[in-house]
């Protein structure tokens, strides 16, 4: 259950090159950059609901079970099927155009997502 609670984005790196190869515009990176995006997640056993909060007022919420296939949705609304897997201590995903994955280091939610070169890292705390 680590993952279960609200956490708040601290910090993100890489952010303006991951967003613009993803082609995300220019004036919703910017409403983003310093954004604090409010992560909720509750969490019973392998079950998951996974719900941000993003600039735009934009809410995704995702229910997933590990190592079950489950329809998915981007920010920018595309739904694609995927599974979430554990790797160790960490959730791991695929979406669309990049790999995604989540885990709980030193009391934080860190957050990984990579495309080619490109990775975002976004660390949260709980609140």
């Amino acid at each position: 259950m680590a993952f279960a609670g609200k956490w708040e984005t601290e910090s993100q790196v890489g952010y303006d090159e991951f967003c613009k190869l993803l082609g995300i515009p220019d004036d919703v990176i910017e409403k983003g950059r310093d954004y604090k995006l409010v992560t909720e997640v509750t969490q019973s056993g392998n079950d998951f609901s996974w719900t941000q909060v993003y600039p735009t007022n934009a809410k995704v919420c995702n229910k997933f079970t590990i190592g079950q296939e489950c329809n998915m949705e981007t920010i920018g609304g595309k739904k694609f099927k995927a599974t979430v897997t554990m790797e160790g201590a960490k959730l791991c995903v695929q979406f669309p155009n990049y790999h995604h994955t989540s885990e709980i280091s030193g009391g934080k939610l860190v957050e990984t997502s990579t495309a080619g070169s490109v990775t975002l890292k976004r660390t949260s705390k709980k609140i």
